[in-house]
């Protein structure tokens, strides 16, 4: 069967960027001279902030989507600061990001903790981007294969097939994310492959071909090519670069 998986460019702005400066990085990107393929996406995940706004000025604007950068794991009640999936969706808001390391180290979310706003934000419709990835002395414990494994069942491996449809992975290797190291391409695509392997194990061959696994780790204009040329890396989850309108587009057109 010929299958072509969605390729995908994330740009994940955490916590950067005022009202003002948002709406005019919005307008740059959007008025960049780039075209998407049909298996293509370009995902835009600013503040909270800013999602009103930019599901405005993204209107219309096909192949490009808008994206949180968390979730709560209720609906509703009292959660005084936090933001609900329902709460999310009524904004126009197509994804969202979980388990970011940084939610993860920050914050205490715990595998279990992360199940539960996947479930939550599938609950709403929203789709999910679910972040993994090892810190450096699990790399140089030469352990990585099996924490990542580990992340993903305990947060992902409860979902159904069709549930499990609106996932896309993301692997951020912890250790090369703002320290200006990257991961090499070999060593993306040997982890690419094994979180695929894992996916088919427990949901099948068709659903793991069929999954759209983003590289997380220092993804930069000069560097997107040839990670992006990965038989099993199908595109990246952008931080820095995502803040300046020209090295973002400058990764999509890698794709």
């Amino acid at each position: 069967m010929t299958m072509t998986r969605k390729k995908i460019v994330a740009g994940n702005w955490k916590m950067n960027q005022n009202l003002f400066e948002g709406k005019q990085l919005v307008e740059d990107i959007i008025n960049s001279n780039f075209t998407l393929e049909d298996h293509q996406e370009v995902i835009i995940a600013p503040p909270f902030i800013q999602l009103s706004l930019a599901a405005g000025q993204l209107k219309d604007k096909p192949g490009i989507f808008l994206s949180a950068q968390n979730c709560h794991q209720k609906q509703s009640g009292a959660y005084t600061g936090e933001v609900s999936a329902e709460m999310l969706k009524s904004t126009g808001v197509d994804y969202v990001i979980l388990g970011h390391s940084e939610r993860r180290e920050y914050f205490s979310e715990s595998v279990e903790l992360l199940a539960e706003k996947v479930d939550a934000a599938l609950e709403k419709g929203l789709k999910v981007i679910f972040c993994v990835g090892e810190p450096l002395a699990i790399r140089d414990a030469n352990q990585q294969n099996d924490y990542v494994e580990t992340q993903i069942a305990k947060s992902l491996f409860h979902l159904s097939e069709q549930q499990f449809a609106d996932i896309v992975l993301a692997y951020e290797p912890i250790w090369a994310i703002g320290t200006g190291r990257t991961a090499s391409k070999e060593q993306a695509q040997d982890m690419h492959a094994h979180i695929r392997k894992v996916i088919a194990g427990k949901f099948g061959g068709t659903i793991a071909d069929h999954l759209t696994i983003l590289y997380g780790g220092s993804c930069k204009p000069d560097n997107a090519k040839e990670l992006f040329a990965q038989p099993d890396v199908d595109g990246g989850l952008i931080g820095g670069a995502s803040l300046k309108a020209a090295d973002f587009v400058a990764i999509v057109q890698a794709l």
